[in-house]
Protein backbone atom coordinates (compact mmCIF):
# COMPACT_ATOMS: atom_id res chain seq x y z
CA UNK A 1 0.00 0.00 0.00
CA UNK A 2 1.61 3.47 -1.10
CA UNK A 3 1.71 5.88 1.61
CA UNK A 4 -0.89 8.36 -0.52
CA UNK A 5 -3.40 5.43 0.15
CA UNK A 6 -2.67 5.22 3.48
CA UNK A 7 -3.04 8.61 4.30
CA UNK A 8 -5.78 9.37 2.42
CA UNK A 9 -7.59 6.13 4.92
CA UNK A 10 -6.11 7.86 7.83
CA UNK A 11 -8.00 11.21 6.94
CA UNK A 12 -11.48 9.29 6.26
CA UNK A 13 -11.09 7.27 9.24
CA UNK A 14 -9.77 9.93 11.25
CA UNK A 15 -13.81 11.28 12.72
CA UNK A 16 -14.59 7.70 13.79
CA UNK A 17 -10.88 6.24 15.16
CA UNK A 18 -9.80 9.63 16.56
CA UNK A 19 -9.47 9.45 20.55
CA UNK A 20 -9.15 11.82 23.26
CA UNK A 21 -6.12 11.90 25.50
CA UNK A 22 -6.69 11.05 29.01
CA UNK A 23 -4.69 12.26 32.58
CA UNK A 24 -3.52 8.90 32.11
CA UNK A 25 -2.24 8.84 28.75
CA UNK A 26 -1.78 10.07 25.45
CA UNK A 27 -4.17 8.82 23.09
CA UNK A 28 -2.70 6.95 19.98
CA UNK A 29 -2.76 8.61 17.02
CA UNK A 30 -5.23 7.65 14.02
CA UNK A 31 -2.32 6.77 11.57
CA UNK A 32 -0.69 4.42 14.18
CA UNK A 33 -4.08 2.80 14.82
CA UNK A 34 -4.33 2.33 11.12
CA UNK A 35 -0.65 1.26 10.86
CA UNK A 36 -1.43 -1.60 13.30
CA UNK A 37 -4.84 -2.87 11.66
CA UNK A 38 -3.00 -2.88 8.46
CA UNK A 39 0.06 -4.65 9.79
CA UNK A 40 -1.65 -7.14 11.54
CA UNK A 41 -4.22 -8.25 8.57
CA UNK A 42 -0.89 -7.97 5.87
CA UNK A 43 1.66 -10.39 8.09
CA UNK A 44 0.17 -13.63 10.00
CA UNK A 45 2.07 -12.30 13.07
CA UNK A 46 0.94 -12.92 16.44
CA UNK A 47 -0.60 -10.37 18.51
CA UNK A 48 2.29 -10.12 20.92
CA UNK A 49 4.80 -9.66 17.80
CA UNK A 50 2.66 -7.00 16.12
CA UNK A 51 2.52 -4.86 19.95
CA UNK A 52 6.48 -5.47 19.86
CA UNK A 53 6.53 -3.69 16.68
CA UNK A 54 4.40 -0.97 17.21
CA UNK A 55 5.26 -0.23 21.50
CA UNK A 56 1.94 -1.45 22.94
CA UNK A 57 0.32 -3.23 24.83
CA UNK A 58 -0.97 -6.77 23.32
CA UNK A 59 -4.99 -6.53 24.23
CA UNK A 60 -4.33 -3.13 22.35
CA UNK A 61 -3.77 -4.37 19.15
CA UNK A 62 -6.57 -6.42 19.21
CA UNK A 63 -8.95 -3.53 20.08
CA UNK A 64 -7.35 -1.30 17.73
CA UNK A 65 -7.72 -3.83 14.91
CA UNK A 66 -11.60 -4.40 15.44
CA UNK A 67 -12.21 -0.70 15.73
CA UNK A 68 -10.43 0.02 12.59
CA UNK A 69 -12.49 -3.36 10.90
CA UNK A 70 -15.72 -1.69 12.45
CA UNK A 71 -15.03 1.88 10.93
CA UNK A 72 -14.02 -0.06 7.58
CA UNK A 73 -16.86 -1.40 7.42
CA UNK A 74 -19.27 1.54 8.39
CA UNK A 75 -17.96 4.14 6.12
CA UNK A 76 -15.91 2.63 3.01
CA UNK A 77 -17.21 -0.98 2.50
CA UNK A 78 -20.67 0.14 0.41
CA UNK A 79 -18.54 2.76 -1.67
CA UNK A 80 -15.71 0.15 -2.47
CA UNK A 81 -17.53 -3.05 -2.58
CA UNK A 82 -19.38 -1.97 -5.43
CA UNK A 83 -21.08 -2.06 -8.93
CA UNK A 84 -19.07 0.31 -11.20
CA UNK A 85 -18.93 0.96 -15.05
CA UNK A 86 -21.77 -1.30 -16.26
CA UNK A 87 -20.88 -1.13 -19.85
CA UNK A 88 -17.00 -1.53 -19.36
CA UNK A 89 -17.53 -4.39 -17.39
CA UNK A 90 -19.85 -6.32 -20.11
CA UNK A 91 -17.64 -4.77 -22.62
CA UNK A 92 -14.67 -6.21 -21.11
CA UNK A 93 -15.42 -10.20 -20.53
CA UNK A 94 -17.28 -9.84 -24.32
CA UNK A 95 -13.65 -9.65 -25.25
CA UNK A 96 -12.16 -11.97 -23.16
CA UNK A 97 -14.41 -14.32 -24.56
CA UNK A 98 -18.28 -14.03 -23.31
CA UNK A 99 -20.93 -11.91 -24.13
CA UNK A 100 -23.39 -10.04 -21.70
CA UNK A 101 -21.33 -11.04 -18.65
CA UNK A 102 -21.68 -8.86 -15.76
CA UNK A 103 -19.15 -11.21 -13.39
CA UNK A 104 -17.66 -14.09 -11.74
CA UNK A 105 -18.49 -16.02 -8.83
CA UNK A 106 -16.71 -18.38 -6.60
CA UNK A 107 -15.91 -19.44 -2.44
CA UNK A 108 -12.80 -19.52 -0.52
CA UNK A 109 -11.75 -20.80 2.34
CA UNK A 110 -10.33 -18.76 5.40
CA UNK A 111 -8.61 -21.33 8.02
CA UNK A 112 -9.68 -19.71 11.68
CA UNK A 113 -9.34 -21.62 15.49
CA UNK A 114 -11.74 -24.19 16.29
CA UNK A 115 -14.81 -22.35 17.11
CA UNK A 116 -15.56 -23.03 20.48
CA UNK A 117 -19.46 -24.01 20.13
CA UNK A 118 -20.70 -26.28 17.14
CA UNK A 119 -16.82 -26.24 16.05
CA UNK A 120 -17.77 -29.38 13.70
CA UNK A 121 -19.86 -27.43 11.25
CA UNK A 122 -16.63 -25.41 10.17
CA UNK A 123 -14.98 -28.19 10.01
CA UNK A 124 -14.15 -29.02 5.49
CA UNK A 125 -13.38 -31.65 3.41
CA UNK A 126 -9.59 -30.80 3.90
CA UNK A 127 -9.95 -31.56 7.66
CA UNK A 128 -9.34 -28.16 8.93
CA UNK A 129 -11.34 -25.41 10.26
CA UNK A 130 -12.50 -22.80 7.54
CA UNK A 131 -15.34 -19.87 7.51
CA UNK A 132 -16.32 -19.46 3.57
CA UNK A 133 -16.07 -16.04 1.45
CA UNK A 134 -18.61 -15.81 -1.37
CA UNK A 135 -17.62 -12.93 -3.93
CA UNK A 136 -18.55 -11.90 -7.34
CA UNK A 137 -15.66 -10.02 -9.06
CA UNK A 138 -15.27 -7.88 -12.21
CA UNK A 139 -12.75 -8.06 -15.20
CA UNK A 140 -10.50 -5.63 -12.74
CA UNK A 141 -10.33 -8.50 -10.27
CA UNK A 142 -12.40 -6.36 -7.88
CA UNK A 143 -14.85 -7.47 -5.98
CA UNK A 144 -18.27 -6.41 -7.15
CA UNK A 145 -20.24 -8.25 -3.98
CA UNK A 146 -19.29 -10.14 -1.02
CA UNK A 147 -20.84 -12.30 1.55
CA UNK A 148 -19.31 -14.21 4.12
CA UNK A 149 -19.70 -16.23 7.79
CA UNK A 150 -21.13 -19.28 6.81
CA UNK A 151 -19.35 -22.33 7.79
CA UNK A 152 -17.85 -24.73 5.58
CA UNK A 153 -21.10 -27.64 6.07
CA UNK A 154 -23.14 -24.69 3.95
CA UNK A 155 -22.79 -25.70 0.56
CA UNK A 156 -21.82 -23.55 -2.22
CA UNK A 157 -25.49 -22.99 -3.77
CA UNK A 158 -27.55 -22.59 -0.58
CA UNK A 159 -25.16 -20.15 1.22
CA UNK A 160 -25.73 -18.29 -2.05
CA UNK A 161 -29.32 -18.46 -2.40
CA UNK A 162 -29.80 -16.95 1.02
CA UNK A 163 -27.24 -13.96 0.27
CA UNK A 164 -28.97 -10.59 -0.63
CA UNK A 165 -26.88 -10.74 -4.07
CA UNK A 166 -29.21 -13.53 -5.38
CA UNK A 167 -32.59 -11.92 -4.34
CA UNK A 168 -31.50 -9.21 -6.12
CA UNK A 169 -30.68 -11.43 -9.18
CA UNK A 170 -34.05 -13.35 -9.01
CA UNK A 171 -35.51 -9.94 -9.15
CA UNK A 172 -33.64 -8.71 -11.66
CA UNK A 173 -32.36 -5.40 -10.08
CA UNK A 174 -28.92 -6.33 -9.47
CA UNK A 175 -27.67 -5.06 -12.85
CA UNK A 176 -29.43 -2.67 -15.44
CA UNK A 177 -31.83 -4.18 -17.61
CA UNK A 178 -29.81 -5.34 -20.68
CA UNK A 179 -30.89 -8.24 -22.72
CA UNK A 180 -29.11 -9.82 -25.93
CA UNK A 181 -30.47 -12.46 -28.77
CA UNK A 182 -28.42 -15.09 -28.92
CA UNK A 183 -29.34 -17.52 -31.81
CA UNK A 184 -33.62 -17.20 -31.34
CA UNK A 185 -33.00 -16.50 -27.35
CA UNK A 186 -33.23 -13.94 -25.32
CA UNK A 187 -30.26 -13.64 -22.70
CA UNK A 188 -30.09 -11.26 -19.84
CA UNK A 189 -27.17 -10.31 -17.99
CA UNK A 190 -25.48 -13.17 -16.54
CA UNK A 191 -22.79 -14.17 -13.61
CA UNK A 192 -20.19 -17.36 -14.18
CA UNK A 193 -20.12 -19.89 -11.82
CA UNK A 194 -18.34 -23.22 -11.54
CA UNK A 195 -20.34 -27.01 -11.07
CA UNK A 196 -21.11 -25.89 -7.56
CA UNK A 197 -23.94 -23.26 -8.87
CA UNK A 198 -26.89 -24.22 -10.00
CA UNK A 199 -27.59 -23.60 -13.54
CA UNK A 200 -29.90 -20.43 -13.59
CA UNK A 201 -31.29 -18.09 -16.16
CA UNK A 202 -28.46 -15.37 -15.04
CA UNK A 203 -25.89 -17.91 -13.60
CA UNK A 204 -23.84 -19.85 -16.78
CA UNK A 205 -21.65 -22.51 -15.38
CA UNK A 206 -19.66 -25.22 -17.45
CA UNK A 207 -21.36 -28.65 -19.17
CA UNK A 208 -21.03 -31.62 -17.09
CA UNK A 209 -20.48 -35.19 -18.03
CA UNK A 210 -19.76 -36.16 -21.65
CA UNK A 211 -18.34 -33.24 -23.41
CA UNK A 212 -18.32 -32.78 -27.27
CA UNK A 213 -15.96 -30.42 -29.00
CA UNK A 214 -18.76 -27.64 -28.67
CA UNK A 215 -19.43 -28.16 -24.86
CA UNK A 216 -15.66 -27.95 -24.26
CA UNK A 217 -15.48 -24.79 -26.25
CA UNK A 218 -17.89 -23.46 -24.34
CA UNK A 219 -16.54 -24.41 -21.25
CA UNK A 220 -13.10 -22.67 -22.10
CA UNK A 221 -14.48 -19.54 -23.03
CA UNK A 222 -16.25 -19.68 -19.34
CA UNK A 223 -13.11 -20.71 -18.03
CA UNK A 224 -11.21 -17.81 -19.23
CA UNK A 225 -13.68 -15.55 -17.69
CA UNK A 226 -14.01 -16.93 -14.54
CA UNK A 227 -10.13 -16.79 -14.18
CA UNK A 228 -10.85 -13.14 -12.83
CA UNK A 229 -12.73 -14.04 -9.43
CA UNK A 230 -9.70 -17.05 -9.25
CA UNK A 231 -7.11 -13.81 -9.91
CA UNK A 232 -8.82 -11.63 -7.56
CA UNK A 233 -8.60 -14.24 -4.51
CA UNK A 234 -4.87 -14.81 -4.89
CA UNK A 235 -4.24 -11.00 -5.13
CA UNK A 236 -6.42 -11.11 -1.89
CA UNK A 237 -4.35 -13.70 -0.28
CA UNK A 238 -0.79 -12.11 -1.96
CA UNK A 239 -1.81 -8.91 0.23
CA UNK A 240 -3.77 -9.94 3.12
CA UNK A 241 -1.94 -12.97 4.38
CA UNK A 242 -3.31 -12.94 8.05
CA UNK A 243 -6.47 -14.70 5.82
CA UNK A 244 -4.14 -17.64 5.83
CA UNK A 245 -2.79 -17.66 9.35
CA UNK A 246 -5.91 -19.04 11.17
CA UNK A 247 -7.75 -16.14 12.96
CA UNK A 248 -7.84 -15.91 16.31
CA UNK A 249 -10.76 -14.28 16.43
CA UNK A 250 -14.28 -14.96 17.76
CA UNK A 251 -16.31 -16.37 14.92
CA UNK A 252 -18.99 -13.56 15.17
CA UNK A 253 -15.52 -10.79 14.41
CA UNK A 254 -14.38 -12.38 11.64
CA UNK A 255 -16.26 -11.34 8.80
CA UNK A 256 -15.56 -7.58 9.51
CA UNK A 257 -12.07 -8.30 9.18
CA UNK A 258 -13.21 -10.49 5.96
CA UNK A 259 -14.85 -7.51 4.61
CA UNK A 260 -12.03 -5.64 5.29
CA UNK A 261 -9.31 -7.27 3.71
CA UNK A 262 -12.05 -6.92 0.36
CA UNK A 263 -12.32 -3.34 0.51
CA UNK A 264 -8.56 -2.94 1.12
CA UNK A 265 -7.86 -5.06 -1.97
CA UNK A 266 -10.13 -2.94 -3.73
CA UNK A 267 -8.55 0.35 -2.74
CA UNK A 268 -5.59 -1.23 -3.81
CA UNK A 269 -6.21 -2.76 -7.49
CA UNK A 270 -7.69 0.56 -8.30
CA UNK A 271 -4.88 2.35 -7.74
CA UNK A 272 -2.96 -0.07 -9.85
CA UNK A 273 -1.02 -1.72 -6.68
CA UNK A 274 -0.47 -5.50 -7.60
CA UNK A 275 1.53 -8.15 -5.28
CA UNK A 276 4.97 -8.82 -6.10
CA UNK A 277 6.61 -12.30 -6.67
CA UNK A 278 7.91 -12.72 -3.37
CA UNK A 279 4.27 -12.75 -1.95
CA UNK A 280 3.39 -14.71 -4.32
CA UNK A 281 5.81 -17.72 -3.14
CA UNK A 282 4.74 -16.95 0.35
CA UNK A 283 1.05 -18.02 -0.03
CA UNK A 284 1.65 -20.99 -2.46
CA UNK A 285 3.86 -22.08 0.80
CA UNK A 286 0.52 -21.32 3.03
CA UNK A 287 -1.55 -22.65 -0.01
CA UNK A 288 0.11 -25.73 0.53
CA UNK A 289 -1.02 -26.06 4.26
CA UNK A 290 -4.70 -24.86 3.88
CA UNK A 291 -5.65 -26.56 0.50
CA UNK A 292 -9.09 -24.84 -1.09
CA UNK A 293 -11.30 -28.08 -0.90
CA UNK A 294 -13.63 -28.57 -3.78
CA UNK A 295 -17.63 -28.50 -3.54
CA UNK A 296 -19.78 -30.54 -4.86
CA UNK A 297 -21.69 -30.58 -8.27
CA UNK A 298 -24.81 -30.11 -8.12
CA UNK A 299 -27.10 -31.32 -11.15
CA UNK A 300 -30.06 -29.63 -12.47
CA UNK A 301 -31.49 -26.33 -14.13
CA UNK A 302 -33.86 -23.55 -14.03
CA UNK A 303 -36.11 -23.65 -16.56
CA UNK A 304 -34.96 -22.11 -20.04
CA UNK A 305 -31.48 -21.97 -18.55
CA UNK A 306 -30.33 -24.45 -20.46
CA UNK A 307 -31.91 -23.25 -23.95
CA UNK A 308 -29.87 -19.84 -23.32
CA UNK A 309 -26.39 -22.07 -22.56
CA UNK A 310 -27.29 -24.33 -25.48
CA UNK A 311 -27.73 -21.45 -27.54
CA UNK A 312 -24.34 -19.80 -26.59
CA UNK A 313 -22.48 -22.87 -27.08
CA UNK A 314 -24.32 -23.24 -31.17
CA UNK A 315 -22.56 -19.52 -31.44
CA UNK A 316 -19.25 -19.95 -29.94
CA UNK A 317 -19.55 -23.48 -32.47
CA UNK A 318 -20.33 -21.14 -35.30
CA UNK A 319 -18.06 -18.25 -34.44
CA UNK A 320 -14.82 -20.61 -34.55
CA UNK A 321 -15.97 -22.51 -37.89
CA UNK A 322 -16.00 -18.65 -39.15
Amino acid sequence: MRKAIFMGLCEELAPTLRRKDTRLRAALPVEKRVAIAIWKLAIPDSYRSVANQFGVGRSTVGIVLMQVCTAINRILLRRTVTLGNMQEIVDSFAQMGFPNCGGAIDGMHIPILAPPHLGSKYVNRKGYFSMVLQALVDHRRCFIDINTGWPRKVHDARSFRNTSLFRKMQAGTSFPERKITVGKVEMPIVILGDPAYLLMLWLMKPCTGSLDSSKERFNYRLSQCRMTVECAFGHLKVRWRSLYGKLDLAENSIPAIISTCCAFHNICEGKGKSGTQAWTSEVQHLEAEFAQPESRAITGAHRGAARIRDALREQFEAENQQ
